[in-house]
Parts: structure tokens; C-alpha cells; sequence
């Protein structure tokens, strides 16, 4: 009987690192190329630097954008067989699966997150969307509408041309995947913009994106300031349609520019402010609060989707809470190299700077942190924090409305299903939302009533690619994943044909 070695415990991630080389920072046309400037890269893990990185300006992302048009308009992508799009997005999974080791230490070290997590969530995550557009890419079908003789209707799916992808720094690979699997399966070309926190790995997937098939300018990468080259992308005529997830803030910037430039389609995932409700009724109180801890403290609470509001009844809450508390040491954050570290960094100092404050300002205006709320790893060189529980806060705390990108749980005590169903939806987002009751009635009563994109019952961050993800109210709109995504890449036409 043979053994499996563990691939992430088994290896020298620190010796890895010192031999690891940064990508190119401006990948347009099938290459790298030169920009506008540089940029020092640090890594949130200790604060050191990196290197030099290129990074874009307006210039570049023009140039980015006439090479995804040129490919668009002349070049073989749009016009091949879906099956062999397909084909070629198998293999550019089977290329980052190859390569998993390198790009899971990029992930790690430009954003902090775990290397345990970026190996075996965020790659996987980007294996497995590649994969499954791969295999879909030639399961959407036409139609043929009812006609009299004489006459025949075709409605055909064609790519709708050139996207732009703004994709954020908490999943570089997993939404960027989101974004690209499907873009490409219906035959668009794209260029991606990667977050300024985590520019490097979506640089080498590329890359790899070319070794597999991708021709030049099908899939372009450009790293720079968001200011200018978000915009540039938002702005643009050649660009037509803009997909995006980040803040409500800069998610309301992109509609203003495609208003203010040729109308282009924009799809919007934003913030969350996601409720978490426990019920006295749940099938296993302690394995609701075990999941309401990972639902806060996993990837730092850095998740548009964090369970960062907790909605407990009061028969139930000490038990809960307590646990949660509890719990919460075992998410102490550590290196993120380090294999058995769960939490790691926040993003980068300013990030770390303004949870800070926004905890201090929270608690003058009442409750309790039951844990946490401090600096962690102080001689580390990296912005650490530890896992934060707070309680006792009215329903207006900013801790309790404001999406703070942190591992920060607010404790919401209610008396009834009917609170809340209330409370729970007392929040300008609708991204997600859980509730755990062993009543299947309470549980589609409840689920019907909130008002999220997802609602996940007895679970949490529960899912597959098969299932679409996207908010309503100010989370956004637009899905990804599952075959709806593709008709967000395609355009409907109709061919009308007299042939009697």
C-alpha cells in the first residue's frame, strides 16, 4: 500500500521563493512587453520587495485593446469551431495544473494569501473553470423559430466581441477565471486588468494561455493603477463589454464611463454585507458556529461573500458565541508560506490601517470586541490582524453595515424567525446570505424571504461551477459561472430567410 505524500507540506516554499522569477507585468499580443513604468512589488507576507515590476498606463491599455480588436476582427479565435476553443481551453488547464506550484507561490506572496489555500483552493478553482468552459464551449445550440413555408428564422449566438475583465486582488486566479472561461468559450477576446495588490500571477497564466493554443492578443494581461487604466478600459470604444468585480464605489465609476463612452455592457459584482443566520433549530449548533468562524476568518474575511454578519437567536447565542470565540485561536494568522498557517497577512498596510480605525470607531459608539482587534505578528515586517469577534452593537455601527474586507464578525441577537428574516435584510447589499434550521418549511420560508444572489441553507461558501454567482441591490448584477455566464459574452441574431 502506497502512501500519498502531501504536495504543500512536502515543499520548501521559502527556498522556492528565493528562486522564483516575476512575470513580465504587461502581457499583450502573446509577450511581454514594456510599459509606461515600474513598480516595486512587496509582498504583504513581511513587507519586503519583490522587484520591478512593469506597470501600465493609458498608452498601454490602448495598445492592449488594439490587439484583443485586432484578434477579434481578423484573427482565427472568434471563428473556429467551438470544439476546438474547447479543446484549446483544456489544455491551457492541464498547462496551469502543471504549472500549480509556481503559480500558487505567486498568489501567496503578492496578496498573502496561505500557500495551503492557494494551492488546493484558488488553482483549483482556475483548473476547474477552464475545464468545465472547456467542455461547454460547443454545448450551447442555435434555434430555429416557427415560420410558414417558404420562409426560415435562425437565432444564432455569436461572440459579442472585445471584453475588458477588472477582476480584484482577494482571488486573483479564481475570478479572473471566472471572468475569462466563459469570455473565451464564446469566442471574445479580452483584456484583463489585475488588481494593484496582485499583479503577478494572472501574468504567468498568460503566458501559459499561449502555450496552450491561445493565439497573440486573445487573452492580454495589463497591471497598472486603477485610476487610469481601469478607466482607460471603461472608456474605451473598442471595448464592448466590461465586466468587473470590486467595490459598489468603483462599480458605480464604470457605468458612469460606459454612459459617458460607445454604451458598452457592463456586469457588476460588488461588496456584501452577507448574513449569517443560526436558528435554534439548527441540525448541530456547534457545527453552525465552526462554519460561522471559517465563514468570517477564511482568506481574512477579505470575500464579497464573508459571513461578516452573524444572526443568532438569543436562546442560542452564548453557546454560539462562546464557541466562535473559541474558535477564533485557531485562525491565529502566521506565515502564509507556511503550510499549516490558515490566516495570513491583510492585503497590505493601508487596508490594515483603516479596519483599524473603523474598529476603534465602531466600539465608541458601543458593544464589545469579544476577540481579537489587535495587530497581530508585530515584528513580522506584515500587516496581521487577529480574528475578530464584536458584540452588542446597534443595528446602525458602521461594523454592522459596512462591508469591511476583514475577518471582523458582528453579533446580531434576535428573538424570532420573523427579526431575523428583518435584520438579516436590514443591508444595502444582497450578495449572499446563509440560515440553518432543521425545519425544511423555515428553511424555503426564510430563503424566499431574503433578498441575495445566493442563500445557502445548513452551509456556507457551498457551490459548484454548474450554478450561477452574483448579487442584486447594490452587490451588483450579471452572474458568473454555470452556462448563463456565456450568454453575457454572446449576442443574440436573428437571420430571416425567404427562400420560396
Amino acid at each position: 500500500m502506497t502512501t500519498q505524500t502531501d504536495p504543500v507540506a512536502s515543499t520548501d516554499w521559502e527556498a522556492r521563493a528565493a528562486e522564483l522569477e516575476l512575470p513580465g507585468g504587461v502581457f499583450v499580443g502573446g509577450e511581454f512587453r514594456e510599459a509606461a513604468a515600474t513598480r516595486t512589488i512587496v509582498t504583504p507576507r513581511d513587507g519586503s520587495a519583490l522587484g520591478e515590476l512593469a506597470w501600465a498606463g493609458a498608452e498601454d491599455a490602448d495598445r492592449a485593446v488594439a490587439e484583443a480588436h485586432r484578434a477579434f476582427d481578423h484573427g482565427p479565435w472568434p471563428r473556429l469551431h467551438p470544439r476546438e476553443r474547447g479543446e484549446v481551453l483544456q489544455a491551457f488547464a492541464a498547462l496551469v495544473d502543471e504549472h500549480r506550484d509556481e503559480l500558487a507561490l505567486l498568489v501567496s506572496l503578492e496578496m498573502g494569501k496561505p500557500i495551503r489555500v492557494a494551492h488546493e483552493i484558488e488553482l483549483r478553482a482556475l483548473i476547474r473553470t477552464l475545464r468545465y468552459y472547456g467542455e461547454l464551449a460547443d454545448k450551447e445550440h442555435g434555434e430555429i423559430a416557427p415560420t410558414v413555408a417558404g420562409e426560415i428564422a435562425l437565432v444564432t449566438r455569436e461572440p459579442a466581441g472585445v471584453v475588458a475583465a477588472v477582476v480584484p486582488w482577494n482571488f486573483p486566479l479564481t475570478l479572473a477565471g471566472w471572468k475569462i472561461g466563459p469570455a473565451l468559450a464564446a469566442g471574445c477576446t479580452v483584456v484583463l486588468k489585475t488588481a494593484e495588490q496582485s499583479p503577478l500571477s494572472m501574468q504567468r497564466v498568460a503566458q501559459l494561455g499561449v502555450e496552450a493554443g491561445l493565439p497573440p492578443g486573445v487573452l492580454n494581461v495589463v497591471s497598472g493603477d486603477g485610476v487610469v487604466v481601469g478607466r482607460t478600459l471603461g472608456e474605451h470604444p473598442d471595448v464592448d463589454i466590461l465586466t468587473f468585480t470590486g467595490s459598489t464605489a468603483v462599480g458605480r465609476h464604470f457605468l458612469r464611463y460606459s454612459a459617458d463612452s460607445n454604451l458598452k455592457r457592463v456586469y457588476l459584482e460588488l461588496g456584501g454585507k452577507s448574513p449569517n443566520i443560526i436558528l435554534p433549530d439548527a441540525p448541530d449548533l456547534d457545527a453552525a458556529a465552526d462554519t460561522a468562524a471559517w465563514a468570517i476568518f477564511f482568506n481574512n474575511g477579505e470575500m464579497c461573500t464573508t459571513g461578516s454578519r452573524l444572526v443568532v437567536h438569543r436562546d442560542v447565542a452564548e453557546q454560539v458565541v462562546d464557541r466562535i470565540v473559541a474558535t477564533s485561536e485557531q485562525w491565529a494568522p502566521g506565515d502564509p508560506l507556511d503550510p499549516a498557517t490558515r490566516m495570513g497577512p491583510i492585503v497590505d498596510e493601508r487596508s490594515l490601517g483603516r479596519i483599524l480605525g473603523q474598529l476603534e470607531e465602531g466600539v465608541r459608539g458601543g458593544g464589545q470586541i469579544r476577540a481579537g482587534g489587535q495587530r497581530a505578528r508585530q515584528g513580522s515586517g506584515g500587516p496581521y490582524l487577529e480574528p475578530t469577534v464584536v458584540t452588542g452593537f446597534g443595528h446602525d455601527n458602521l461594523l454592522v453595515r459596512e462591508e469591511l474586507f476583514a475577518p471582523v464578525l458582528s453579533v446580531l441577537e434576535v428573538a424570532d424567525e420573523a427579526e431575523a428574516v428583518k435584520v438579516a435584510g436590514d443591508t444595502p447589499y444582497g450578495l449572499a446570505a446563509a440560515v440553518w434550521t432543521s425545519d425544511l418549511g423555515t428553511a424555503h420560508r426564510v430563503a424566499r424571504e431574503l433578498r441575495a444572489g445566493t442563500v445557502w441553507v445548513n452551509c456556507y461558501e457551498e457551490g459548484d461551477l454548474s450554478v450561477p454567482f452574483g448579487g442584486v441591490k447594490l452587490s451588483g448584477f450579471g452572474r458568473d459561472k454555470s452556462r448563463h455566464a456565456l450568454a453575457e459574452y454572446s449576442d443574440l441574431k436573428t437571420t430571416w430567410i425567404n427562400y420560396g
